[in-house]
């Protein structure tokens, strides 16, 4: 792509903000700042604009200007104590609090270590213990579940009021490139916690990626309409982002956050998806972005549907997790009129997207999950390790500075990752045909995603198996209409029912982690050469294990 596409080179060119350059392999940003924050601190310029409408805080809405985000990270900032590279674990749902606290966290230097808050007391324990941070940032609520998970260590509740006294950090602490700036966590296949580690240059790599991909898109514009570049902006209405996504995701961390940060935007926040209030915020904020999920998608159309709710407002919708319907897609289409709609793929250990299509580009390959991104490299191994051709199937490999650096002290688990030669094995199956779209078409993970959330099945197998009434379990995915996945469970088992073994689930993992439907066997569960649990062949069973329950 950038060999060939005129527009690319031209963004990219010499003395451009974008220029690249090529280091080890590896594409990069020539003008890129050092540390994270030196990027973050660009968005001073933006001063009075506003940054975040939150509807949920202490005293019901709050709007506050870059100025005022700003001014909180550096009060926060002077009393937390820490500098570069010690560990500082976010607990909390979304708030404005959340983002002030990575803020801050970055500006020290340190290295935020994202706690999934929708976890259990034990999920949370376990995420602790893997990082051991000098510090935790959380809510009120998290902050119990914390001590009840037996987290003994220096806690701050970043929600109560600060104290007129607390000083004004002046000074930053430089991070390098190669520094870790924050960590995502992931259950991976063995069903246990397990961070991603992401250097400063992996997601400045990724932010700046993504305003690449925009510049191209608005120099796309002002070619097929022969205009300025110019009077394409200045005809763009102002950024107002929905954020839905969890903001310990990476979706919600680059795409809901930090992106349209850096890019002045607003950012309206969501404690929970809940269609209602996604329609009502889209109305009342004049919203123009929504990146979400198919199933939140269905939910908004059909919401919009009932109420003659007006969403022209929106001029972006990009979708991610599961293939987007196409009949999905004319509802959007119809509702959104002047939206431009694309896909994008990626996971936490890429920084974000590594493949994403917009507008025409989507419309043309509607299957796909995009084109592959300038800065990323890919190739498709069969099992041998030899490439495989175009629309040849086989596991996706990729190369770029957006990869994390590995995952916190898992050496085993980073080295079965990476190839010998630095690739990252993604886990997932799927081609690349001759025009560069990729078709994700399964994954070698043993793992579900149902309405955008990776469900991880060793994950939910470990903790079935803690009933002492199971003798056998096996969790999958099937398909679903709303759900795109729903995640399903057989057990062999005496003594429960469906709701017992529900229940004992969402009581130890996040609630959604749960299997929505339950089934019985009372045959050992099918195995096969290798005496695994055979999950095709209880895939193929499922109808009529259903069907007696």
């Amino acid at each position: 792509m950038s060999k060939i596409d005129p527009i690319f080179a031209e963004v990219t060119a010499p003395g451009t903000p974008f220029e690249l350059g090529e280091q080890d392999g590896l594409r990069f940003f020539v003008n890129a700042p050092s540390d994270l924050n030196q990027l973050i601190e660009s968005a001073r310029r933006f001063g009075d604009q506003t940054c975040v409408v939150d509807y949920d805080g202490p005293e019901g809405e709050r709007r506050l200007s870059f100025a005022a985000m700003f001014e909180w990270r550096d009060r926060l900032a002077g009393q937390l104590g820490i500098g570069r590279g010690q560990r500082v674990a976010i607990c909390m749902r979304n708030r404005a609090e959340w983002m002030v606290a990575f803020l801050a966290v970055v500006r020290l230097g340190g290295v935020a270590a994202l706690l999934n808050s929708r976890g259990s007391a034990a999920e949370l324990s376990a995420m602790v213990d893997e990082v051991t941070p000098d510090l935790v940032l959380a809510d009120t609520e998290r902050a119990a579940l914390l001590r009840d998970g037996g987290y003994e260590g220096r806690l701050i509740d970043v929600t109560q009021p600060l104290g007129d006294d607390t000083p004004v950090l002046a000074n930053s602490a430089a991070a390098e490139p190669s520094d870790p700036c924050a960590i995502l966590f992931t259950s991976g296949t063995t069903g246990r916690v397990k961070g991603a580690v992401l250097s400063h240059r992996s997601l400045i790599t990724g932010l700046l990626g993504t305003q690449l991909t925009g510049s191209m898109v608005l120099h796309n514009m002002a070619r097929e309409y022969g205009v300025p570049v110019d009077a394409i902006v200045a005809q763009v209405p102002p950024q107002a982002i929905l954020l839905v996504y969890p903001l310990f995701h990476i979706s919600g961390l680059g795409a809901g956050f930090l992106a349209p940060f850096l890019s002045g935007g607003k950012i309206v926040i969501m404690r929970r998806w809940e269609a209602d209030e996604a329609v009502r915020l889209i109305e009342h904020e004049w919203v123009t972005q929504l990146s979400t999920v198919p199933t939140m998608l269905w939910d908004m159309v059909h919401r919009a549907r009932a109420g003659d709710a007006d969403l022209s407002s929106v001029r972006n919708i990009g979708s991610g997790g599961q293939a987007l319907p196409l009949n999905l897609l004319e509802e959007v289409r119809a509702l959104c009129p002047h939206a431009m709609i694309g896909v994008g793929y990626g996971m936490t250990e890429t920084s974000g997207a590594i493949a994403q299509a917009v507008g025409s580009d989507f419309l043309a390959r509607r299957a796909s999950a995009g084109r592959v991104l300038p800065l990323v490299d890919l190739r498709v191994e069969r099992e041998d390790g030899t490439l495989c051709g175009s629309n040849d199937t086989g596991e996706i490999i990729v190369r770029s500075a957006m990869i994390m650096s590995g995952y916190w002290n898992r050496p085993e688990e980073t080295s079965r990752t990476f190839t010998a030669d630095g690739w990252l094995r993604t886990g997932d199956i799927g081609y690349q045909d001759e025009e560069g779209y990729i078709f994700i078409v399964d994954r070698a993970k043993d793992m579900v995603i149902s309405a955008g959330e990776n469900i991880y099945c060793a994950e939910v197998e470990r903790v079935l198996s803690e009933m002492p009434q199971i003798t056998e379990c096996a969790t999958f995915g099937i398909a679903d209409d709303r759900l795109g996945e729903a995640l399903v469970a057989v057990v062999q088992a005496d003594g429960l029912d469906e709701r017992s073994i529900i229940d004992w689930v969402a009581g130890r993992l996040a609630p959604y982690k749960a299997p929505v439907r339950v089934a019985f066997s009372r045959d050992p569960l099918p195995r096969n050469h290798s005496q695994k649990i055979d999950k095709i062949a209880l895939r193929s069973l499922w109808p009529k294990l259903a069907a007696k329950h």
